[in-house]
């Protein structure tokens, strides 16, 4: 399936290029490397080749075709890419809030700012189109990357929020007490499992085994295969819910084939419990923490979470200090 294409966004270029187009075809779309390919063609071609796990690749893409698909590779310069990023710095953030009657998609502002790692991902996304127009031959030779001298933002990755045990009773009792009947359990498997909103969104009623209390999260985000454990509160929960074996767990009540949009009871979950500054990953460095204070290995949290590269899990090195003194004095207790 091609993500870009279940935007339901207009494209007035390269329109006979599918999801299903392969990447000989699309090139075939462009002259010869004179540098008067479009950025909004670039962006049709490439994605329709797109074959990453980034979900949120598309709705990026749509962005930049909207600030500079006029351009062409000839015109684009650093100074676009940089006036572009400024400009998305100063702007609020928005989120997904479902689609109206006429089938439209709706985004709400959050009313604070883009934060640095979201600016960076926009960055990231035009830099690696840049790089594949060099590399399918799309681009003029020797033509400049316009993305070579954007700097990334800093990101304060170290801050890790999470909740307490009284925020966590809380929380989970709003949620029970939600007009949503199963943010419940969405939350409950987000603090349990420590998977991505994303991953659980994904989930299908196929995906689920309870007899192993296992869930199949499929492709995660890094590519790799991802099998969730499930506490026997969550099958519990589980079997409360009517089980179609092609449907979603969390399906849209009015749109079935897609999962349900959470924003709002989640926030009203969050007011009536009194947490604040917390997002939905949140849940997820709430698992790794309470994982770290209960003396699991820096190497048993990453994988919980899947991660691939230990320093994302360093960040909850901290809270592991007991084992960190457990190992020291079995190894080196008895030094004289």
């Amino acid at each position: 399936m091609n993500r870009y294409k279940s935007l339901e966004v207009p494209f007035d270029s390269l329109s006979v290029i599918s999801g299903t187009t392969s990447i000989q075809t699309a090139l075939t779309a462009f002259p010869e490397r004179n540098g008067n390919v479009t950025i909004s063609q670039a962006i049709d071609a490439y994605m329709a080749c797109y074959q990453g796990k980034d979900e949120s690749r598309a709705q990026r893409m749509v962005w930049w075709q909207v600030k500079l698909g006029g351009l062409t590779l000839n015109e684009v310069d650093e100074d676009h890419i940089f006036f572009a990023i400024e400009e998305l710095s100063n702007k609020h953030a928005r989120y997904y809030a479902g689609k109206d009657a006429d089938g439209k998609s709706i985004f709400k502002s959050k009313n604070k700012p883009y934060a640095p790692a979201t600016i960076n991902r926009y960055s990231a996304a035009i830099g690696a189109l840049f790089t594949w127009c060099i590399k399918k031959r799309i681009t003029p030779k020797r033509w400049e990357h316009p993305c070579k001298a954007i700097e990334r933002m800093p990101e304060n990755n170290e801050v890790t929020r999470y909740l307490s045990n009284d925020e966590r009773i809380a929380l989970l009792a709003s949620c029970r007490e939600s007009k949503w009947p199963k943010l419940y359990l969405l939350v409950l498997l987000g603090i349990t499992t420590g998977a991505r909103k994303g991953e659980l969104k994904r989930l299908r009623w196929s995906d689920i085994d309870l007899e192993r209390a296992e869930a199949y999260a499929g492709v995660t985000k890094n590519g790799d295969r991802k099998t969730l454990p499930l506490l026997p509160v969550i099958v519990e929960e589980m079997m409360k819910f009517e089980r179609s074996t092609n449907q979603h767990i969390f399906a849209s009540t009015r749109i079935p084939s897609q999962p349900y949009n959470h924003e709002d009871m989640w926030r009203q979950a969050l007011k009536k419990a009194k947490v604040k500054d917390f997002r939905f990953h949140d849940l997820r460095h709430s698992c790794a923490s309470y994982l770290a204070q209960n003396n699991a290995t820096l190497l048993e949290i990453a994988d919980v979470l899947g991660h691939r590269n230990m320093a994302m899990t360093k960040r909850y090195a901290h809270l592991a200090t007991k084992h960190k003194s457990d190992l020291v004095n079995r190894i080196m207790g008895d030094f004289r």
